[in-house]
């Protein structure tokens, strides 16, 4: 059965309105956290990446 074009629309706003909406806080909040935990993650990789850099370096006695 379809649903005509009105009632389409009157069910996605009675959708939209059941949606809990963060506050702005809450949205700095976990902006905040995201740049941080990808901060962390980035300098944890480039610090991980330079000892494997060395250790294969070593290994195949490459300098530079």
């Amino acid at each position: 059965m379809k649903t005509s074009p009105t009632e389409f629309f009157r069910q996605v706003r009675q959708e939209a309105n059941k949606v809990t909406w963060p506050s702005r806080k809450e949205t700095l909040v976990t902006g905040a956290m995201v740049f941080l935990m990808v901060a962390i993650t980035g300098t944890f990789f480039l610090v991980v990446d330079q000892i494997l850099s060395f250790a294969i370096r070593l290994l195949l006695g490459v300098k530079g």
